[in-house]
């Protein structure tokens, strides 16, 4: 990626190295879930809330553009939005049925920098059984009172209606599990979101393996919560 690839006198040098580095970030998150069999063919959608140079400025939003699949991602690739879904730069239309979902998070929840909404296998097989994910092992006690779970799928995102439900049952958590559907974290970083992501569909596996031999033991919650 070159800054030149997406023109924008507006920035200076390093405000365009930032966000170079920015895209080639998430352009190898968008790469590693297409190798991990994350992705609905040209479904599912990932992005970041770029830096802002003064607090009056209105936020912009880095996202993968309407149907490329992830494997064709390049830093390049990937379009700026604003918060009304305009396309700012970069070539390509905006999936809105996306950005409904994701501008609900990054807007309620100021922590909300990148957000990874994927459907890995475990974690879409564990959506589909009525139940959250349980923390029951020492690896997963990141997501202790850190994992919310939207109990009713709301349907498909063609309105903002399904950004206000996942927005308001995410809350402050950074991670939320949406039945019938997949899962959504929301990261301070892209390096933050990425390896939470990882570490959601691992537990959501190791629960499923579990489960298929026998109960789920409980671990204690003062030391979940340590």
């Amino acid at each position: 990626f070159m800054a030149a690839d997406i023109p924008d006198n507006s920035l200076t040098a390093a405000q365009q190295d930032e966000e170079g580095a920015l895209r080639r970030d998430m352009a190898a998150v968008f790469r590693v879930a297409a190798r991990l069999g994350w992705n609905e063919q040209i479904g599912n959608h990932n992005s970041i809330m770029l830096p802002r140079r003064h607090a009056e400025e209105a936020p912009t939003f880095l996202i993968n553009p309407r149907g490329m699949l992830f494997q064709e991602i390049t830093a390049s690739s990937l379009i700026v939005c604003d918060l009304d879904g305009n396309v700012l730069r970069g070539a390509g239309e905006l999936r809105k049925v996306a950005f409904h979902i994701h501008a609900r998070i990054h807007m309620a929840n100021p922590a909300a920098v990148c957000i990874v909404h994927v459907h890995p296998q475990y974690l879409t097989a564990l959506s589909m059984l009525e139940e959250p994910l349980r923390v029951t092992h020492m690896d997963a006690t990141m997501f202790f009172e850190d994992c919310a779970f939207l109990e009713d799928w709301p349907g498909n995102p063609v309105s903002e209606v399904e950004g206000r439900i996942i927005s308001e049952a995410l809350g402050g958590k950074r991670a939320i599990l949406l039945a019938n559907h997949g899962l959504a974290v929301a990261g301070a970083s892209i390096e933050e979101a990425a390896y939470l992501a990882v570490c959601f569909e691992r537990a959501a596996r190791m629960q499923i393996r579990a489960r298929a031999v026998g109960r789920l033991k409980a671990i204690d919650p003062a030391l979940a919560r340590d």
